[in-house]
C-alpha cells in the first residue's frame, strides 16, 4: 500500500517536534491530531480538556473516554470563565478573550509535563473562516500542524477513517456561547436552556443542529434535509413542548437551515473577513 503522503507529511512534522499536549476537544480534528501524535511521538505525547461552564459536561466526559482509548494520558483543566467579564460580556471578539486564558491554561499544563510544545487543531479550512480565536493562539506560540501541513476538514475526515480513528463522521460541535447573539451576556442559565434544547432535538434524530437563543425566543437550524420532517405533526409538538419547558416562549424554525457562524452574519462586512483578525 502507498502511504498516504499527506499522513506522511503531519507525521514528520510532528517527529520533529520531539514532545507534545495536544488541547483536545474530543471532536474529529482533535482525535485525528492525537492518534496521529501517539502513533509518532508515543508517550511524548498528551492530552488535555479544559472544563468551562461553555461546554456540556457530557463533552468532557466523552473527550477523557476517547483521549484514554487512544492511549494518551489525559488530563482536565478547569477554568472559571466568571472570572472572566471579558468573555461573559459576549463581544464580537469573545473568542479571542476565551481562548487567550483558555491556552494560557494549557500552557501551564504542558509546561508542567515537561512537553515543549503545545497543539491545537486548527485545519487549513479554519484559516478561511472568522475565528478571532487564531489571534490568541498566535500571540502564545500555539503550534497548529494540521493548518501548517495544509490538511482540510475533508483530509481529516478520510484520513481518520483509514487510520481507524473513533467517531471520523461525526458532526463538528463548537462551544455553546456560539449559540448566543454578540452583546447579550452569557449566562449559565441560557448555556443549560441551550443545552437542553439541543439535547431534545438529538433525541429525536436531528443531527447537525444549532439552537439560537435569543431570552425567551429559539431559532432552530437544522440541516435543510431535515426541514420539512421538523414541521410534520405530530413530531412539531415533539419539538415545541421540551422546548417550553426549558423557558422558551416562542420556538421559531430558521427556514434557511443550518450555516456555520451565522451569528456572524450581523457584523459588517469588513469585521466578518478573516483578513480582519
Amino acid at each position: 500500500m502507498i502511504p498516504d503522503q499527506r499522513l506522511v507529511r503531519l507525521e514528520e512534522y510532528l517527529r520533529e517536534l520531539g514532545g507534545c499536549l495536544v488541547a483536545y476537544s474530543g471532536g474529529v480534528d482533535s482525535s485525528f491530531l492525537l492518534a496521529v501524535a501517539r502513533r509518532v511521538l508515543g508517550d511524548r505525547a498528551a492530552a488535555a480538556t479544559v472544563r468551562t461552564l461553555f461546554l456540556d459536561r457530557g463533552e468532557v466526559d466523552d473527550a477523557r473516554r476517547r483521549a484514554l482509548a487512544l492511549g494518551a494520558r489525559h488530563e482536565i483543566v478547569d477554568i472559571d470563565l466568571e472570572d472572566f467579564p471579558e468573555v461573559l460580556a459576549n463581544p464580537p471578539d469573545r473568542c479571542y478573550h476565551c481562548k487567550k486564558q483558555v491556552f494560557s491554561a494549557l500552557r501551564r499544563c504542558a509546561d508542567g509535563q515537561g512537553l515543549p510544545f503545545l497543539l491545537d487543531a486548527t485545519h487549513a479550512d479554519d484559516l478561511h473562516e472568522r475565528r478571532p480565536g487564531v489571534r490568541a493562539l498566535r500571540e502564545l506560540g500555539v503550534v497548529s500542524p494540521l493548518a501548517s501541513v495544509g490538511l482540510r476538514k475533508s483530509d481529516i475526515r478520510a484520513l481518520s477513517a483509514a487510520l481507524g480513528v473513533d467517531g471520523s463522521d461525526r458532526p463538528s460541535s463548537p462551544c455553546l456561547a456560539t449559540r448566543i447573539p454578540y452583546g447579550v451576556p452569557i449566562t449559565g442559565e441560557s448555556l443549560r436552556r441551550i443545552s437542553g434544547a439541543e439535547q431534545v432535538l438529538r433525541a429525536l434524530g436531528f443531527a447537525g443542529t444549532r439552537v439560537r437563543d435569543y431570552g425567551d425566543l429559539a431559532r432552530i437550524e437544522l440541516q435543510p434535509a431535515d426541514l420539512e420532517r421538523a414541521v410534520a405533526w405530530p413530531l412539531r409538538r415533539g419539538i415545541v413542548d421540551p422546548l417550553l419547558d426549558l423557558g422558551y416562549r416562542y420556538v421559531t424554525l430558521d427556514l434557511a437551515g443550518y450555516r456555520s457562524g451565522s451569528m456572524d452574519e450581523v457584523l459588517p462586512a469588513a469585521e466578518r473577513s478573516p483578513q480582519a483578525l
